[in-house]
């Protein structure tokens, strides 16, 4: 069997629940696909589709009450000082915009009413939607995929006999002001406005046919006869930039249908997916046989019985999910990467930048889909701008901040409630990302023309917000607080840990890069005076500037870790008495969580080393939950559709557990290629080809009975590198373009 034929999520029911529909998408445009029999449904958006209107949210003169905040702070008067925040320096308004749905087709199906042989699936090698079933001994057969090439979502219908195919297509929104026409014989629009709101859309369907007969009115298509019948499917909007509307919507389609117009399905089906596998052919993960049971029977049975096939299920899936939602040119995942059906979807669906959107990005460099990274780094540069406004207005500092949460209109002030929007360092984790791209490419003008300026922008507002802690006199930052747990406070550890990582890269780029040397120094003086991890008196590491960590504490967030993962600040070798520390913080908080804190707790044990524990949390994150729970109240696990449930459905935990995955077999943060370093037993066998590391370098690693077998060493630049397994260590000169092959002892065998 090919490896890739077996990656896909089948059932054999149509999907009754928006969380076991199957998602497709090409960066701006999503559809999730019921797969209905006698009707269908294709829920559809568009990712500039979002409430409001451009939009300024600094608040003026909010910096003449930042002192007053911070003395309040360190007089232990957290009410008060959340109090005063509240009025006086948050976001104005207090709240951002929404991440709408756009639009709903409808297919109906004559006469197929008694179906046999149902199957639906998604196979994410093509990144197809496909359902297939049995009428009156005719096969019929859907295939509907999201066009990156094209820019549109197509939807072919076919018979195993000719003139069997009839169809009635309909559009229509949950929008209210709404406008249905035809624009020609084979082509409709729907033509739609935000209500609270500027932004305006419109929604394209041409039908094309083989043989027999269609009509195309105001409230849909009708075919009948034909032997087989393709929509083409595509939405713009009169979004321009965050700063600017006034794109004509109706052109926009005219423009994207005039590219496909004479493309034929096989054409746009092939180019889709040469231009999927393109980046999902980049890496496979081999760790056990399939098993030829519907996904949500697997993911039922998968505390009770060992299937690590599913759990590579898993993890390309997130990889599928990526390229799905983030390609250059569209916006960045958000919460629900691109998916949505609701006006009021879950926290507005927008970009939570206090764990959320990184750990969207975690595969992105590692698991070897590095182009899907650009859309983060576009809305960096937005959100560089209109954060520097905030920086002066709210703290009278130089540079750009960007507090928890940001949308459409790349809001940077602090929003919703003082306790947890004032959390400056949201823009500094995100620079984290610019450097991780640099490191995985080498490529010197992204750094030197993209990344360094957004970076050096952050860690200027630093320079200058970062105060004395009177007690110790070390420098900390305030106000802010340990997302979203304890309320306002000065110094908390975590934004200590960002705000070294972010220092550190700007100093790496400038010498890399030979400029700043002032600069430089001066963020090299003032990372010494950071106030340093502490551990406190249980042997944990503590959250806070004062020892006051409750072991009984189980918030999702473990803030606190964030130097052991995303950060490379507490290691085993570097830092043991941190490490430990770490350790003894995490067991207190507990394996339970949402979705996506189970997903950082995959990350936390395989930095641990702890592959078994790793390998547990994983399962613990995959347990199947209801498609019909959507309570707010966390609890984690999985959707029937393998969407990751927070619940209710957020994205994130399923890039982190991807990621996971990735730092189970491969951790290269210590300056080291370390080998398998968190293999879980049942995994003894297996093989994973295309893992990406720091340097340029892209490596294939096979083992066998737990142990290494092989490793292929591909670089695309010279260097030095030490290659590391268990106790073994070697250091290598490798070349560019040159293939180095190691042995279970670190030998080179061939070179």
């Amino acid at each position: 069997m090919d490896k890739w034929d077996h990656l896909k999520l089948w059932y054999k029911q149509p999907a009754q629940q928006w969380v076991e529909a199957l998602p497709v998408g090409c960066g701006r445009l999503g559809a999730m696909v019921f797969g209905g029999v006698q009707t269908d449904h294709i829920q559809f958006n568009e990712d500039t589709l979002w409430t409001g209107k451009p939009h300024d949210y600094a608040h003026k003169g909010a910096v003449k009450y930042l002192s007053q905040i911070r003395q309040l702070l360190f007089d232990g008067q957290q009410k008060k000082a959340e109090d005063l925040a509240f009025k006086h320096f948050m976001s104005e308004p207090h709240r951002q915009k929404a991440y709408q749905p756009c639009g709903d087709l409808h297919l109906s199906f004559p006469g197929h009413e008694n179906a046999s042989r149902y199957r639906r699936e998604l196979d994410l090698d093509t990144a197809i939607a496909t359902t297939t079933y049995r009428v009156n001994g005719i096969v019929f057969k859907r295939e509907v995929f999201a066009s990156y090439p094209a820019q549109v979502i197509v939807i072919h219908l076919s018979a195993s006999e000719p003139g069997h195919i009839a169809v009635h297509a309909a559009l229509s929104s949950p929008h209210s002001q709404i406008h249905k026409r035809v624009v020609g014989d084979r082509h409709i629009a729907l033509k739609g406005k935000i209500q609270n709101g500027a932004m305006t859309f419109e929604t394209r369907l041409v039908a094309h046919t083989e043989g027999g007969h269609l009509v195309a009115t105001a409230e849909g298509v009708d075919i009948h006869g034909a032997d087989s019948a393709t929509f083409i499917l595509t939405v713009t909007t009169n979004f321009k930039s965050y700063r600017s509307l006034g794109a004509d919507p109706a052109k926009r389609c005219d423009r994207v249908i005039k590219g496909v117009r004479q493309k034929s399905f096989a054409l746009l089906k092939t180019e889709h997916i040469t231009d999927h596998q393109s980046l999902f052919r980049r890496m496979s993960l081999d760790i056990g046989d399939p098993i030829d049971e519907p996904t949500d029977q697997r993911l039922k049975r998968l505390p009770r019985r060992d299937d690590p096939h599913l759990i590579g299920l898993c993890f390309q899936f997130g990889r599928y999910l990526l390229i799905a939602s983030s390609r250059p040119g569209s916006q960045p995942a958000n919460l629900q990467g691109i998916w949505n059906d609701r006006l009021l979807p879950p926290w507005d669906s927008k970009w939570t930048v206090n764990i959320n959107t990184e750990m969207n990005y975690w595969p992105a460099e590692s698991c070897n889909l590095s182009p899907c990274h650009e859309p983060l780094f576009d809305m960096l540069s937005d959100v560089a701008q209109t954060g520097q406004k905030v920086a002066k207005e709210h703290y009278g500092s130089r540079g750009w901040v960007l507090h928890h949460n940001t949308d459409l209109w790349r809001g940077a002030a602090p929003i919703n409630a003082s306790n947890h929007g004032i959390w400056p360092t949201g823009g500094a984790w995100l620079c984290q990302h610019l450097w991780w791209h640099y490191q995985y490419t080498l490529n010197k003008d992204f750094l030197r023309t993209r990344a360094y300026p957004i970076m050096k922008g952050a860690a200027e507002f630093f320079a200058d917000t970062l105060i004395l802690d009177p007690r110790t006199g070390k420098l900390i930052s305030s106000p802010s607080n340990s997302p979203e747990n304890g309320g306002l406070v000065a110094g908390p550890a975590m934004d200590h840990q960002i705000i070294r990582d972010l220092f550190s890269n700007c100093i790496a780029a400038s010498r890399v890069l030979r400029v700043d040397t002032a600069f430089r120094k001066c963020l090299l003086a003032l990372k010494k005076r950071i106030t340093p991890n502490q551990i406190g008196r249980m042997g944990q590491l503590q959250e806070w500037l004062e020892d006051v960590d409750d072991p009984e504490n189980k918030h999702r967030h473990v803030s606190h870790l964030w130097g052991l993962h995303p950060g490379c600040e507490i290691t085993a070798e570097g830092t043991p008495e941190l490490f430990e520390a770490a350790q003894k913080s995490l067991s207190f908080r507990g394996d339970e969580g949402t979705g996506w804190s189970m997903g950082w707790k995959i990350n936390f044990y395989a930095r641990f080393r702890h592959g078994d524990h790793a390998l547990q949390m994983l399962c613990r994150q995959l347990k199947l939950v209801d498609g019909t729970q959507t309570s707010t109240r966390g609890g984690g696990g999985t959707y029937p559709n393998f969407f990751d449930a927070h619940p209710p459905f957020q994205i994130d935990g399923n890039f982190g557990a991807t990621a996971g995955i990735a730092e189970m077999l491969l951790q290269n943060h210590t300056g080291e290629i370390h080998l398998l370093p968190a293999l879980p037993s049942a995994w003894p066998s297996g093989m994973v080809e295309g893992l990406r590391a720091r340097g340029g370098i892209e490596l294939d690693i096979t083992w066998q009975k737990g142990r290494l077998q092989q490793v292929i060493i591909y670089p695309t630049q010279n260097g030095n590198h030490t290659v590391r397994y268990g106790d073994k260590r070697i250091t290598i000169k490798l070349k560019a373009k040159r293939a180095y092959i190691l042995n279970q002892n670190l030998d080179i065998i061939n070179a």
